[in-house]
């Protein structure tokens, strides 16, 4: 009897893995694919000056389980670092500030791995860092930094395609500047829920009309239970079909008709009954203007679509002979590949799981149609079928950023020329700040900030002097003047609550780099710590 029993209990039902505990938040933002991506990530952090700044930003990702990060440091501890940064103390004084900081970076959490440089035992210059460390996925760097170093750092760049990320901070003021590799594809952006419903109702396949067509045959005559339990897109569908039969077979395209469309599904809702009305019918009638639509080809994934990859594309990445595959979909059928999702209706069980299958196969049957042509480009090569499932998914939200690759006309333009084109656009934009009731640019911080790259600190006079040789006129502005005097007032020196705000939105971005979620800064963020305000601009 006791055997009969125990092999009835049902089995142990194991709940989430310790790790699973301890990253759960971050885990429902970017999934277990995420944070694989974040785990494998190898981050180093070239600091100077004060250095709190990118110190912060690397608490930010030893937190969420950076897999492992390194720090290029020459300064030793002295007391002025005692009181800005939170990752020293007394102890630590005399010590290389790399050493120190790295063993606390360290303890808050042990699953990441730290190293500190430059080490007399090891290595003792940036050059070698870069030559002995495993490739780097990223690099922080503070400003001021010297001219060698950073030409360095960006040689680096280049040649691995890693992405830069410049911090500079002082006093009220900062910004953080990123240098993607080339033309850098987000497919995952994580839209807005609200804005990813995609029924194709102007453009239903065989499956979708024969559905429809059967639930609604009789619409008229059936009883009031499932006359009210119609989902709204057979409601939808059978509608439309009636507005043909009376307009030519044109469907409903002005904003004018689509009212009239609406006011039609309107009136065929049942009044006389208990409830008073029908929910099905007005979610009908709610979801008129925006799903009797015609698919369109949204601007970023136009942009893909436009832009030209240095290499061939059978040659290049996935991404770019899948987004040829999808470019190639939609020149065939006028439409994206189905997302496949369905939102939430009024409607039975049983009909809307039939619905929500009918949506799931087509999404399935044109993922495999754009596998197929991916496979086509590129004979032989191996696509990981989920990822083109993926981007076919999100294809009406896929974004480029650093778009510039192959564009002759922006990369010709010099940072200098660019600097300027962008001055001139803010300043003329300032101008009529008052009437548009549109707050004032930032630029102006940026200028007074980039005079002093290279050196710790600089009077007013000095950094007015280098923004006139940048931005010619620039330093005329009131508003430059005054950035000017705030960042010669702090002599380089930076405020623990900016360095920690601005820290934590450098990491923040890292992150969606590194996991190619979300979408990143393109490419250059101010934050004005007075006004509390950020201005992204590209730079």
């Amino acid at each position: 009897m006791t055997e009969i029993v125990a092999n009835q209990t049902p089995p142990i039902l194991h709940g989430p893995t310790e790790k699973e505990k301890k990253y759960d938040r971050q885990l429902r933002l970017w999934a277990a694919s995420g944070q694989a991506a974040l785990e494998s990530a190898n981050l180093l952090l070239v600091n100077s000056g004060p250095g709190v700044s990118g110190v912060e930003a690397l608490k930010n990702l030893v937190l969420p389980g950076i897999g492992r990060f390194a720090i290029y440091d020459e300064a030793t501890v002295g007391e002025a670092d005692l009181g800005v940064n939170f990752f020293l103390d007394q102890s630590c004084l005399g010590k290389p500030r790399a050493q120190c900081v790295t063993s606390l970076l360290c303890e808050l959490n042990p699953e990441v791995e730290g190293a500190w440089y430059p080490n007399a035992e090891d290595v003792t210059t940036l050059e070698s860092t870069l030559a002995t460390s495993p490739l780097f996925t990223a690099i922080m760097y503070a400003l001021p930094i010297a001219k060698d170093t950073l030409a360095l750092l960006e040689d680096y760049g280049r040649r691995n395609r890693t992405p830069l990320v410049a911090i500079h901070s002082a006093g009220f003021y900062s910004y953080f500047q990123i240098s993607l590799p080339g033309a850098f594809p987000i497919v995952d952006t994580h839209p807005d829920e609200t804005a990813t419903t995609d029924l194709r109702l102007l453009q239903p396949w065989p499956e979708l009309v024969e559905f429809a067509s059967d639930m609604t045959k009789d619409i008229d005559n059936l009883d009031n239970y499932e006359h009210g339990h119609l989902p709204f897109v057979t409601i939808l569908l059978h509608y439309l079909e009636k507005w043909r039969e009376t307009h030519g077979g044109a469907n409903p395209a002005t904003y004018k008709e689509k009212i009239e469309f609406r006011t039609l599904v309107q009136k065929a809702a049942r009044t006389n009954i208990p409830e008073g009305g029908e929910e099905n019918f007005d979610e009908a009638a709610a979801a008129v203007l925006k799903t009797v639509v015609q698919p369109s080809l949204p601007s970023g994934l136009k942009k893909v679509f436009e832009h030209e990859p240095k290499k061939p594309i059978a040659e290049g990445s996935s991404f770019w002979i899948v987004a040829e595959a999808i470019k190639g979909f939609h020149a065939k059928h006028d439409c994206l590949p189905l997302r496949g999702s369905v939102p939430d209706m009024k409607a039975q069980s049983k009909v809307y799981v039939q619905l929500q299958n009918i949506y799931k196969a087509k999404a399935r049957q044109d993922a495999a149609e754009v596998l197929e042509t991916a496979q086509s480009i590129a004979p032989g090569r191996h696509f990981d079928a989920a990822e083109v499932e993926l981007f076919c998914k999100n294809a009406p939200f896929v974004k480029l950023i650093n778009a510039t690759e192959g564009d002759e006309s922006e990369s010709n333009l010099g940072a200098a020329d660019r600097l300027r084109e962008v001055t001139a656009q803010e300043f003329a934009s300032d101008e009529n700040a008052e009437l548009t009731l549109a707050p004032l640019s930032l630029l102006p911080i940026y200028l007074a900030l980039k005079a002093t790259s290279h050196v710790a600190s600089a009077s007013a006079d000095e950094i007015l002097a280098d923004v006139a040789k940048t931005v010619p006129g620039a330093n005329d502005q009131e508003r430059v003047v005054q950035a000017a005097q705030e960042v010669a007032r702090a002599e380089g020196g930076e405020l623990h609550n900016i360095a920690a705000v601005t820290g934590g939105m450098v990491a923040q971005e890292l992150i969606k780099i590194i996991t190619k979620q979300y979408i990143p800064v393109d490419n250059t963020c101010i934050f004005d710590g007075i006004a509390s305000r950020c201005q992204v601009l590209r730079l």
